[in-house]
């Protein structure tokens, strides 16, 4: 899935109803964690829920980084939140990642207005994540 294909999804779906129960299925779409990449290093600190991202680092063939996640939550809202942030940055280099505003992204979908406190909070600690392993990786390559 693409975030075209989400942003074309969200416009067919009028309600909010319908679009949490529409996030909600792409967060059962995660590929799966291991109990193991299920630790503490992998916690996401700032959220709610409890929340677990998983980098994956591989070259691409010009040798340059590419960072891939798995993620988990246990929140059905905040799964679906997740898959729609590794659809934006899983599997990209880590200057993709920083150029791509993913709470921009968001704010398109309409999630400003529908997302509480915490869950924006939350959120954003999990792009803050992403994007400081981008900043790491990039100063890693250097």
């Amino acid at each position: 899935m693409t975030i075209d294909e989400i942003r074309d999804n969200f416009e067919l779906l009028e309600e909010w109803d319908d679009r949490y129960r529409y996030v909600i299925e792409l967060g059962r779409t995660l590929e799966p964690m291991s109990e193991a990449e299920h630790s503490a290093a992998n916690k996401v600190q700032g959220c709610a829920s409890q929340v677990w991202l998983s980098l994956r680092t591989s070259r691409g063939p010009d040798s340059a980084p590419v960072l891939t996640y798995v993620g988990d939550s246990d929140a059905h809202i905040v799964r679906g939140l997740i898959a729609i942030l590794l659809t934006l940055y899983s599997g990209r280099k880590p200057q993709d990642i920083l150029d791509t505003d993913a709470i921009a992204v968001f704010d398109e979908l309409g999630f400003r207005e529908h997302l509480t406190p915490q869950r924006s909070n939350g959120l954003r600690a999990m792009v803050e994540r992403i994007r400081r392993d981008a900043r790491e990786a990039l100063a890693a390559a250097a």
